[in-house]
């Protein structure tokens, strides 16, 4: 699901990114579920490691930066003060895997709203008790992402029917179930705008 969405959800609608990691249990051990949002609260990505370290940071900034286009990159990284960050930024700006002019600042008050996130994501993530492996456990949390991103409305685009039947005919079609995206569009049309409504008046020239 989270592959087959991906391209639907993940478009950033600020430049100035939140990153931050929150922890999770993953066999009576804590994992590190690395999160970034952008400042308006919007899931830009996340990534679960077993360690929390400066080749850990890396890999997730890694794999949240790929893909992106030039007016989607970053041009503010706000992170903690762990120094694995700098360090992870460094090397992919020398690898040329993150723009030279993005800035990273640590300001830790504007991660509040990363940290308000992590808050929601586990009020889903608490009732699931007993993550054996961290396959199962990234697969579980990678499924509460992305329908809590569809449920902040980063696909709104693709919702043509709105609320919570348009968060479902999202999932469909990208699964291949239920009418196309046309028909679906056509057969909304219909709806807002009856063609009784838009009969043309014909007068005699």
């Amino acid at each position: 699901m989270e592959k087959r969405l991906r391209w639907q959800w993940r478009r950033p609608q600020s430049r100035s990114w939140r990153v931050d990691e929150t922890y999770i249990k993953v066999r009576g051990k804590w994992a590190y579920l690395y999160r970034a949002v952008d400042k308006l609260g919007n899931t830009i990505d996340f990534y679960l490691s077993a360690t929390r370290n400066t080749k850990a940071a890396k890999r997730f900034l890694g794999k949240a930066l790929r893909g992106l286009k030039e007016w989607e990159q970053p041009e503010v990284l706000n992170t903690d003060k762990a120094p694995a960050y700098a360090a992870a930024i460094a090397e992919l700006k020398a690898e040329g895997k993150c723009p030279k002019d993005t800035r990273h600042r640590q300001v830790k008050y504007l991660n509040n709203v990363v940290e308000a996130d992590h808050g929601k994501l586990k009020l889903l993530i608490r009732p699931v008790r007993g993550f054996k492996t961290m396959k199962t456990a990234y697969a579980t949390i990678k499924g509460f992402e992305v329908m809590r991103a569809l449920r902040k409305g980063q696909a709104g685009m693709f919702a043509l029917q709105g609320g919570i039947v348009g968060e479902a005919r999202i999932v469909e079609r990208a699964f291949g179930l239920g009418p196309c995206a046309l028909t679906e569009a056509m057969a909304c049309y219909r709806t807002v705008w009856p063609t009784q409504n838009h009969k043309v008046n014909r007068k005699a020239p």
